[in-house]
């Protein structure tokens, strides 16, 4: 028997509810905070003179990314997965950068295609791939824009720099069907290195393989018109650097547990930016003393960077967590059947990709619903 769905079915909340309205779990933002995140790191980029493209793969909402690039001081977006960036660009997005390698076939038809709807750029590492992409281009009667990503450190995608790096650049900026744009320099491993000093240590080593590959590419003729990287936990360096020119943050926009653990160089942490994403749920039992069970459990966040962390409620700890639930050490018993709680998630990237809707949230109203437009877009 199939299901008649209602206008409406399976929506947290209503514009005009008050917290306690709110169906839990339930992934809540509260606006004054994400609002004053977003405008604090646009002050920081025009005070530096740096772009800013704010990565998407953080939140993958069309209406946040609309915001950011009114509002934030974005010249565009960045997605990882190409049906991310189709997803956004169906909704409006006009200018992504992919930060990510397409050597699917199926995928480069696809990738080809947005350029029809929207500016798009993609990372390539390996020729055979630009060349693949190149045929691609010229068959849709199109120029795709690239960027050489380059191996600084981050183990991951991107290619040495070297001869290999330069026959590639040479080749995107010579295909009638492609357009050399710059090139890719992301240290991601470095983004959640706790300690200031590893951290720069990583990126004195991103930083000097970056500027080893501008002026290589330089002494060939060719001219970066983009130079990206950094993230929330390491743009000071890539901005101080001289070198890049676009900055590619996301999770400043909410923050987690595991990037507030990022720490500066003087021991403070990353205290400009402070948590507006939260995992609402419901106390549903406390059967036993000195514990409470909630309703949040692995299936409304991801729990890869640690357990969340109870926001605003001193001596109760979230210790647990299961399918539906999660277990709280509450040795005072303050909490009661049917207490809201506001988690700060240990990872707010992979705990946005389980919900559908963000619930914005103003002085303990619900203001906005904004639909998490690429939820569950990974390929």
């Amino acid at each position: 028997m199939t299901e008649k769905l209602e206008l409406g079915f399976n929506v947290p909340a209503k514009v005009g509810q008050e917290l306690n309205e709110i169906c839990t779990p339930a992934l809540i933002v509260d606006l004054d905070v994400f609002e004053r995140n977003v405008a604090t790191m646009k002050c920081y980029a025009e005070d530096n003179n740096i772009r800013l493209r704010a990565h998407a793969k953080t939140h993958k909402s069309a209406d946040i990314s609309a915001y950011l690039i009114k509002s934030g001081g974005c010249c565009g977006i960045c997605c990882q997965k190409l049906s991310e960036a189709e997803g956004l660009i169906r909704a409006g997005v006009e200018d992504v950068l992919l930060t990510n390698i397409v050597v699917d076939p199926i995928k480069i038809e696809r990738l080809v295609a947005l350029t029809k709807q929207a500016r798009i750029i993609v990372c390539v590492d390996d020729l055979e791939n630009a060349k693949n992409l190149a045929v691609a281009a010229e068959r849709a009667n199109t120029v795709l824009e690239c960027l050489v990503e380059i191996e600084v450190g981050h183990m991951v995608c991107g290619i040495p720099i070297g001869a290999d790096m330069i026959e590639l650049a040479k080749f995107v900026d010579e295909s009638p069907s492609l357009k050399f744009e710059g090139i890719q320099a992301y240290q991601g491993m470095a983004q959640h290195t706790y300690e200031f000093s590893d951290r720069q240590a990583l990126l004195d080593i991103a930083i000097d393989e970056t500027r080893k590959a501008v002026e290589l590419l330089a002494s060939e003729g060719l001219t970066c018109n983009t130079i990206g990287g950094g993230g929330t936990g390491t743009h000071p360096f890539e901005t101080k650097s001289g070198i890049y020119n676009e900055l590619q943050c996301g999770s400043y926009i909410f923050m987690d547990v595991d990037y507030l653990r990022v720490k500066m160089d003087d021991g403070s942490y990353l205290s400009d930016y402070k948590p507006s994403l939260f995992v609402y749920s419901t106390v549903v039992s406390n059967a036993k003393p000195g514990r409470a069970i909630c309703d949040a459990g692995l299936k409304a966040q991801s729990v890869d960077s640690g357990l969340p962390e109870i926001f605003g409620m001193a001596n109760v700890e979230y210790v647990k967590c299961i399918d539906e639930h999660g277990v709280l050490l509450d040795p005072e018993d303050k909490l009661k059947l049917n207490d809201r709680i506001s988690l700060i998630p240990g990872h707010c990237d992979p705990t946005c990709n389980l919900h559908e809707w963000f619930v914005g949230v103003r002085n303990g109203v619900v203001e906005s619903l904004w639909p998490i437009t690429s939820r569950g877009k990974f390929f």
